[in-house]
């Protein structure tokens, strides 16, 4: 019989058929997407363009406004 003492673990080997390296296979078009342009070092360049174009969108928004409101 085996014991179960700390020093005698034992591990099964993996069943090689069930693995499933190709991760790329079993995801969405928008998993994908998002794992490209939202993850990492691509990501942190992707937020900081649509923070800065929002902040101009915002700014443009602002000054047509201003220029209206104050024509007269």
């Amino acid at each position: 019989m085996e014991s179960n003492n700390a020093a005698s673990v034992h591990y099964d080997r993996w069943n090689e058929e069930n693995i499933n390296v190709n991760v790329e296979a079993n995801q969405t078009t928008n998993q994908r997407l998002y794992n490209r342009l939202c993850v990492g070092p691509t990501g942190v360049v992707v937020k900081a363009v649509g923070a800065l174009a929002a902040l101009v969108v915002v700014y443009m928004i602002g000054y047509v406004t201003g220029y209206y409101v104050h024509r007269c």
